[in-house]
């Protein structure tokens, strides 16, 4: 995607010459005459640079940055002054100008600092996300289950990680939607680039739009200056549209032209900006059902769902449970500066037996609640909240043997397996990998009744 640069100089000569160096540079250029040209058209839409004359009639440069500052703090300011003014030039780099350039200009000097300032703007932002990530647990980007349905959710990652196709995640809430996609980008080409993570259930309607694509001064009540957009600030990145299936239909559409033709138009404006980022979606809702009750675009779910990865419910995975539970009691010690060694045999089978309605979101909220409680060295069942507990005393016994913490689990799952397809035992030995035989085999195992 091209930069916007605004030029600001009274002298037409200059103006002109440095928009045609720039705009050969491949980049895109914007003139004002004055001042207050150039503050007005800071307000009408978002510029990566101003260069800036310091001398100028009007607003003078120093007016120029000082709202610029004010209006587009985002905007990088490049003043530009002779010899004899270069006090001036040391004063605006105090005021917040980002570099001066002297007059004459050499246009190689000049291409050399604006490429400069723009990877600076680039890193300075992407600083701000990684700050963020850096203070956040990033052990959770490692998928955790070796089940054969997360080993076929990893098998998709790879798959699809180094194209740059759209993907569509589809899961319960609390599944992990958001760690399959940090996974997608973690394995992508733009590993060194934004992640940028969108919840559109939790912006308001009348917000989202702005948020996703920006808007440029007095496009709404309170628009006092233009606003880049997440999609613009992504710049390469991926961008991850968590809970797509609550956006708007109208926004829908426009979601739809960023995907085909890698361009957005900012509320307010008439004038589409380029962007160049990779979209994964992901929803808990059945988005194929939406489009044919004409809740959701069919076009758009059809460009969203390129590949779909699915992830199961807890509950379907529960072999996974005795990993994930090792892996939150390790990353909840860290952060509580607790040294517990694991969750007692009962506890876990405890855990092995629950339906998990809320998924990895509501194991991982009871481990937590058990390690405030634990005062020992073990996680037990006293430890865990109320309504675990009530599932019943006569589902765990004493002891600590993982085998026997197993074995509960697998007669929990053939049951849960059986019942789901009516007691066809044909059809549960298939679901469950196993031969007739050997599920017969299973049910008549006293370790198991």
């Amino acid at each position: 995607m091209s930069e916007a640069i605004l030029i600001a100089d009274d002298e037409p000569g200059i103006r002109e010459s440095l928009a045609d160096v720039l705009q050969d540079a491949g980049y895109e250029t914007h003139t004002a005459a004055d001042g207050t040209e150039a503050v007005r058209a800071v307000g009408e839409r978002d510029f990566a640079v101003v260069v800036t004359d310091l001398r100028m009639p009007e607003a003078d440069g120093l007016e120029v940055l000082r709202r610029v500052r004010e209006i587009a703090p985002q905007t990088i300011v490049l003043v530009m002054t002779a010899h004899a003014t270069i006090d001036t030039a040391v004063a605006a780099l105090r005021q917040g100008a980002a570099d001066y350039i002297l007059k004459p200009i050499a246009f190689e000097e000049l291409l050399a600092k604006v490429s400069r300032l723009l990877e600076y703007r680039r890193l300075s932002w992407e600083a701000q996300l990684l700050r963020r990530e850096v203070e956040r647990d990033f052990d959770f980007d490692n998928l955790i289950g070796r089940s054969q349905a997360m080993q076929e959710v990893e098998r998709l990652i790879h798959k699809v990680a180094p194209t740059n196709s759209t993907v569509l995640i589809s899961g319960e809430s609390g599944t992990g939607k958001e760690v399959v996609a940090r996974a997608i980008h973690h394995h992508s080409g733009l590993r060194d680039r934004i992640f940028l993570p969108i919840n559109c259930a939790a912006i308001p309607e009348s917000l989202l739009e702005s948020q996703l694509f920006g808007h440029v001064r007095g496009a709404f009540t309170g628009a006092d200056g233009s606003q880049e957009g997440l999609f613009a600030r992504a710049r390469g990145g991926t961008i991850f549209l968590d809970e797509i299936g609550d956006t708007p239909l109208p926004l829908q559409s426009k979601l739809l032209r960023a995907i085909e033709s890698k361009e957005i138009l900012p509320v307010g404006s008439t004038q589409p900006v380029k962007v160049d980022v990779r979209i994964v979606a992901a929803s808990h809702r059945d988005l194929l059902r939406m489009s044919e009750s004409g809740e959701f675009r069919e076009d758009l779910y059809y460009r969203l769902n390129v590949v779909n990865i699915h992830l199961p419910p807890l509950r379907d995975r529960r072999e996974d449970i005795p990993e994930l539970v090792e892996f939150l009691i390790r990353r909840h010690s860290r952060e509580m500066k607790r040294s517990l060694r694991g969750v007692d045999n009962a506890a876990l089978k405890l855990l092995m037996a629950q339906d998990w309605k809320g998924n990895v979101r509501e194991l991982d909220n009871a481990i937590e609640h058990g390690m405030i409680l634990a005062e020992g060295e073990w996680l037990t069942v006293e430890d865990l909240p109320a309504h675990v507990r009530s599932l019943g005393e006569g589902l765990v016994g004493d002891g600590e043997n993982l085998k026997d913490a197993l074995r509960t689990y697998e007669r929990l799952h053939i049951q849960t397996v059986l019942h789901r397809h009516g007691e066809d035992k044909r059809a549960a030995a298939e679901a469950l990998g196993l031969s007739l035989s050997s599920l017969y085999r299973k049910l008549e195992d006293p370790d198991l009744q």
